[in-house]
């Protein structure tokens, strides 16, 4: 996420690395450097000038004090700019004083608005809600079906008509809603891969019919400037409550999101990350400019594990670690949870210093199917009984899983080291993390590029 702009502003800041005092004229070097890779991001050029000027004004009336060196200063004041820019706090969903909130989704063909309404769907049961989802992409092949597919994934009921316009669907589905009590109602727009007047005339009496409380756009934080052009021309005409940035694990080079919210004037209230239906999070400014900034984001890192954390299984786990009984059984467990969090790239990039740690390393998510299949290729004892996998059963593992014998000894090997690890932490020794398996992931890193 965001892994150029960072290096760029990384490189920019280096340039005030051992000055003793921060001036007008090392100041400017470095935020002309700045400048370029907020502009390279596809930032907006009116953005990006405001941004630099009032990082400038500010560092040039900050005297540096104590042991706090010149670019360090700089970074505290790019950080609380980034902030500023994306809009200061979190701005949550909006709910109605008497159920339902009707919510509208709206975006560009291909941009995820159905996949969003899902993933919007499945946060809101969670929290004990009961959402709606209305089928009102009735032109795009099979949209109509890829929805219905997500409400039987995640429990919720989505209402169709067929034959029927958009807008009818809408109202039609407002009665429903009212008469089955649910209190949430999802409305997919169609989009098309363009702006046109007849998908915006048909959100424009969608909006009118049924008066939605919240209005979201969603984009693909992909596109860069192409979103916000697009996103404010939506604004225009539907007066948006919130926008969405999805694709944001994609190659995504901070455009949009820095952006956005100055043009359109309006919150992003949700990134996506992912197709997986929980791989959805609220947007918080403040740790989206960290992880911008290479600072990391370990709040939202402990959330992630603490959504998966069971303490009950946790306490077993370290039980058997204590007794060194913890087997590959156990591991296939924890490795589960880990892969719930979300990709391996995006939970280091959470932890502080591990973006720039690791820029030239690559991470491999298919470890996880690699382990998976080797430890799937034991026999249940094997599995209980690690100590038992001599050369002959390391062979059949291998053929068994289309591995190595090599990759075979290596996970055992890398095993047999987290073992003695985590008995390490739970004699003391060493602090236990309140997180699956440690962190650890046998075979996550690749070679350096």
């Amino acid at each position: 996420m965001f892994e150029n702009l960072q290096q760029r502003l990384e490189d920019a800041i280096k340039k005030l690395r051992g000055q003793s005092k921060l001036t007008e004229e090392n100041i400017d070097e470095a935020l002309k450097e700045v400048r370029k890779a907020l502009l390279d991001a596809d930032v907006n050029f009116d953005v990006a000038k405001g941004f630099i000027e009032q990082v400038k004004e500010k560092a040039i009336g900050t005297e540096v004090k104590g042991k706090v060196s010149p670019d360090q200063l700089i970074v505290k004041i790019i950080h609380d700019e980034l902030v500023s820019v994306m809009g200061s706090s979190k701005s949550d969903l909006l709910h109605a004083p008497h159920a339902p909130t009707i919510i509208m989704i709206a975006g560009l063909q291909g941009s995820g608005k159905t996949t969003f309404s899902g993933k919007l769907a499945a946060s809101l049961r969670k929290k004990g809600r009961q959402p709606l989802l209305v089928a009102c992409d009735v032109y795009r092949p099979a949209a109509v079906d890829q929805l219905k597919t997500l409400g039987e994934q995640i429990g919720a009921p989505v209402f169709t008509m067929e034959g029927a316009n958009p807008v009818s669907i809408a109202t039609e589905a407002l009665v429903y809603a009212r008469k089955f009590a649910r209190d949430y109602i999802i409305i997919d727009t169609a989009g098309r891969l363009t702006i046109d007047e007849a998908m915006m005339q048909e959100v424009a009496d969608i909006k009118e019919k049924v008066s939605p409380h919240e209005i979201l756009f969603v984009c693909d934080a992909m596109t860069g400037q192409d979103a916000v052009n697009t996103a404010k021309a939506f604004h225009e005409r539907l007066s948006l409550t919130g926008v969405v940035l999805s694709k944001l694990d994609g190659d995504t080079r901070g455009g949009a999101a820095l952006s956005i919210r100055q043009v359109v004037g309006k919150p992003i209230k949700f990134v996506s990350t992912g197709e997986k239906m929980d791989a959805l999070e609220p947007f918080h400014p403040d740790r989206i400019a960290s992880r911008i900034l290479g600072m990391g984001d370990i709040v939202s890192l402990v959330e992630k594990a603490q959504s998966q954390y069971d303490e009950k299984e946790a306490e077993k786990i370290e039980a058997k670690i204590k007794k060194g009984e913890f087997n590959f059984n156990d591991f296939m467990e924890q490795m589960s949870m880990i892969r719930k969090m979300g990709s391996l790239k995006d939970l280091l990039g959470m932890i502080p210093g591990m973006d720039k740690a690791m820029r030239n390393v690559e991470i491999d998510d298919s470890a996880f199917t690699k382990v998976e299949a080797i430890i799937n290729s034991m026999t249940k004892k094997e599995r209980e009984q690690p100590k038992i996998l001599n050369g002959s059963r390391r062979l059949r593992i291998a053929k068994g899983s289309g591995t190595s014998i090599q990759e075979v000894n290596r996970l055992i090997k890398q095993f047999e080291d987290m073992q003695k690890m985590m008995k390490q932490m739970t004699n003391g020794k060493m602090k236990m993390p309140k997180m699956p398996t440690g962190g650890f992931m046998p075979g996550m890193f690749g070679r350096r590029n």
